[in-house]
């Protein structure tokens, strides 16, 4: 009897692939959870501010609306009023309201 214990405390459970596939679940799981949905934010986020020109109406992450009066490739200049000009940097930039929405 104290042979057929040392067996089975010897190889529990089946061995190393016992072991390795938990974790490769864990990993697709947290791929699919996580890293997936972040990256295609990320290309809709580029999208947007490749798309961005003079007139549209934006908010930057700090919440400021304003209408972009100049753009160049890290730097936009908004009017907030028609006095007032401000310039952020182009990753500042929260959202883009559609021209149709803002009219």
């Amino acid at each position: 009897m104290f042979q057929a214990m040392t067996a089975q405390a010897a190889n529990p459970g089946g061995g190393i692939f016992s072991l390795i596939v938990p974790l490769v679940l864990m990993v697709a799981i947290f791929y699919f959870l996580m890293i997936r949905p972040q990256n295609k934010k990320q290309k809709q986020r580029n999208a947007m501010l490749s798309q961005l020109k003079k007139g549209d109406k934006i908010v930057t992450i700090g919440g400021l609306h304003g209408t972009i009066a100049e753009i160049t490739d890290d730097v936009v200049v908004l009017r907030v009023n028609d006095v007032t000009k401000l310039t952020f940097d182009r990753n500042a930039i929260s959202s883009a309201v559609s021209r149709e929405t803002a009219e």
